[in-house]
């Protein structure tokens, strides 16, 4: 099937259970995004910062990128004048790090926070408790130029669908008690974003309400590498 063919497929799929399909793009080529873009996808997400950069000045404006993968801080400055929504946010340094970056922008930038929720050391994100010190703390309430629209967390890779919507249930759990707890007034605080092309379905039944395909979109991926323009001496 074609790429436009996918598509066209999961957007009849999502669109009217309200799930926002994230096109991740990751090593894709202009050509075959646009492929994507002309059969109406305009929300693509990006791994890396250097192929993110790379291909925002190259590709549509009217695109919104999600910044997906693994954020440090000395990357930030490269995105903050264009990217749509951060959603691995993993503490509050990162979180102060964009909220300066967007100030000198003039711009408020939407962020997820990364939760930790599989059974792998490899993975980024907060603890439970780690998630509501960040959201108890002073710090957080002087940070104007972001807004955090709600959270997301990986699972576990494995086939075994039992950790996966057990892991799934978790977070959506505590996606439910944070927004009661702390954003019960902000409708802006929203955004539940769990499942990739490998466990998608099990995602939305336990209640995603963004998804993140790149195989179920584009097919298989090809590595490739992209430097920052001043940043040569930095690992893609």
């Amino acid at each position: 099937m074609s790429i436009a063919t996918n598509i066209e497929s999961l957007q009849a799929e999502l669109k009217p259970i309200g799930v926002t399909l994230i096109a991740v793009s990751k090593t894709k080529s202009n050509e075959e995004i646009m492929e994507a873009y002309q059969a109406g996808q305009r929300i693509f997400g990006e791994n890396q910062v250097q192929e993110l950069v790379e291909k925002q000045e190259h590709l549509p404006k009217d695109i919104a990128w999600h910044l997906i993968g693994h954020l440090q801080t000395n990357k930030v400055k490269y995105i903050a004048e264009f990217v749509t929504m951060i959603h691995s946010v993993d503490s509050l340094k990162v979180l102060q790090e964009i909220n300066k970056r967007a100030k000198q922008h003039d711009r408020i930038i939407d962020c997820l926070l990364q939760v930790h929720i599989a059974d792998e050391e490899a993975k980024f994100g907060f603890d439970h408790a780690e998630l509501i010190e960040l959201l108890r703390s002073e710090e957080l309430v002087e940070l104007q130029n972001i807004r955090i629209c709600g959270l997301m967390g990986i699972a576990t890779n494995t086939e075994n669908q039992k950790v996966i919507k057990e892991e799934f249930y978790e977070l959506k759990m505590l996606f439910d008690g944070v927004k009661a707890s702390y954003f019960r007034k902000e409708d802006f605080f929203s955004i539940l974003s769990m499942g990739m092309s490998s466990d998608y379905h099990l995602a939305i039944e336990k209640g995603s309400n963004m998804v993140r395909l790149g195989s179920t979109v584009f097919g298989k991926r090809v590595v490739k590498h992209y430097k920052l323009k001043d940043d040569n001496n930095t690992k893609s």
